[in-house]
Parts: structure tokens; sequence; C-alpha cells
């Protein structure tokens, strides 16, 4: 297996594990509030990570690499789960997923700009073409207009997009867990404050935390060491080593692996329609792969 075909792979099981996130903050934010379930999250998340470095000692980051570390903390643990948290007050996680759909354009597009990968003409063609179709599923879903809540779900494309691609090329020098787990420690000098004065402030969540369901404490911890953490993992990993243009692709994936939990566990209806974009995205994706994205030395 060549290292493009394995960060493919290592990708997509981030993208899975990701596609968890939407249906999970569904359910976290009606019980948990919006700004509640977003701090939990990322301090949670920085507390396994913590855990993880000292069991595990992994080297201090370089001075070099703090400014990295917190721009892909300030948009991968605040500005991305806040604006999911946002949108999924009032919009159905599927919905959430397709709207996110154009973040693999936006990834290679950061990639491209940032960090000097140089995709072929041919895979802009498909990614435009990728773009496109979960775009197109979204207007029909939405019955041909965007949503206000819409804009968050874009303003969350873009701050994810750019916190992988500044992950993605981080990792190809500290590696994906190191980069992942000082994001998230980093992440605590915010969170932990925060998350101490939710807890302790009464009021500051649709229902105090006593009165929590069981379903509502899973989806956060799904979303807190799963989602923000252990997927992150492989997501950086596969960008680091399979390139970040290419890999970024898989993104294509995302929601239509959520509308698939959506389904299973919101009962959030499956159509043909989901079948037929699913298809036509499927097969974007692994013509995409095959186009050349070169890496211009700096």
């Amino acid at each position: 297996m060549n290292k493009e075909t394995k960060g493919i792979w290592l990708g997509l099981v981030g993208i899975i594990i990701f596609s968890m996130t939407l249906p999970a903050t569904k359910i976290a934010v009606p019980e948990f509030g919006v700004l509640p379930t977003s701090f939990y999250r990322a301090t949670i998340a920085g507390i396994a990570a913590l855990l993880y470095a000292l069991i595990t000692k992994i080297p201090f980051p370089k001075k070099a690499d703090l400014l990295p570390l917190g721009i892909i903390a300030t948009l991968i643990s605040f500005a991305f789960p806040i604006s999911i948290a946002i949108a999924m007050e009032d919009l159905p996680s599927a919905h959430g997923g397709i709207v996110l759909g154009i973040s693999p354009l936006l990834t290679a597009l950061f990639a491209t700009l940032r960090f000097g990968e140089r995709p072929s003409r041919a895979f802009w063609i498909t990614a435009l073409i990728g773009s496109g179709l979960v775009l197109l599923f979204s207007i029909q879903q939405s019955s041909g207009d965007l949503q206000t809540s819409d804009l968050a779900l874009l303003f969350a494309a873009v701050t994810a997009s750019y916190g992988y691609a500044e992950a993605g090329n981080l990792s190809q020098k500290m590696g994906g867990k190191q980069v992942i787990s000082w994001v998230a420690i980093t992440s605590l000098i915010l969170s932990l404050p925060v998350t101490l004065f939710y807890i302790f402030k009464n009021g500051s969540s649709p229902h105090p935390l006593s009165e929590i369901s069981a379903q509502a404490w899973y989806a956060l911890l799904l979303v807190s060491l799963l989602s923000a953490y252990i997927g992150n993992i492989f997501w950086y990993t596969g960008l680091s080593i399979g390139g970040i243009a290419h890999v970024g692709q898989v993104q294509l994936l995302q929601p239509f692996c959520t509308l698939a939990l959506s389904s299973l566990f919101l009962l959030e209806p499956l159509t043909l329609s989901n079948v037929f974009f699913a298809s036509a995205v499927l097969i974007v994706v692994a013509i995409g792969k095959q186009m050349p994205v070169a890496k211009v030395k700096q």
C-alpha cells in the first residue's frame, strides 16, 4: 500500500468518526445549550489529550509551532463546534452534513494558497463537480433556498477547512497524534475556566446538569472523545502522509455518512435522492483520487 492510499484510508476512518458529530451535537445541544456543549467538548478532549501526553511523554512543540497550534485550536476547538451547535438548534443534522460538503474544495483551496500544493486542472474540475453536487443537494433539500442557519454551517466549513489545511501541514513535521494532542491541550487554556464557569453558574444550560439525560451525556462524550480527538488523529495523519488536497477529497463522503447516521439515530428520512447524490459523489471521489497533485518545494 503506497503512502497516498494509506493516507486516504486513514482519512476515511476519520471522516466516518466525524460523521457522528452533527447527529450527536443535535442530541446534546437542546439539553446542554450551544456554548456549554462546545466548551464541554473542548475540555473533555483536552483532558483526554493531556492524559495521553503524560502517559506517552510526547515531545513538547517547538516555539515555531506554537502559533500554528494556536490557530488550529481556535478554529477546530472553538469556531467550528460553536458554529455547528448554533446551526443544530433548528436544522436537521442531515441538512447540516450536506452544507459542510463544501469543505473538500475549501481544504484544497487553502492548501494551494497557504502551503504550495498545486492540484492539476482535472483535480479542480472533479473538486468543483463534487462540491457542486453537495450544494445542489442542499438547495434541493431546503426547497430552493438556503436557510439562515446555513450561514453558520458555511462559516463552520471555512474554519474547519483552514484548520485541516494547517493541521495537515504541521502533521508532516510533528505527526498527527502530536498535533491534535497539543491542539486539544492548548484549547484547555480557554475551555477549562469557561467550563468551570458553566458548571457552577445556575441557569447556564437549558437543564441542570443533574437532570441531563443519559442520551445527551453519551452524545457529548462521543463528540468530545471521538469527533474532537480520536477522529482527528486519523484525519491529520492521513492528511500528512497522503497530501492535503487528495485526502481532503474524502470529505465529500462525510455528508452521506452523516445522512446514514442521522437516519439511524435520529430517524431523519433517507430518500432515493440521497442515494442518487451519494452514488454520484462516490464516483467523483474515485475519479478525483486519480488526479495529480504536485507539491511545490518551499
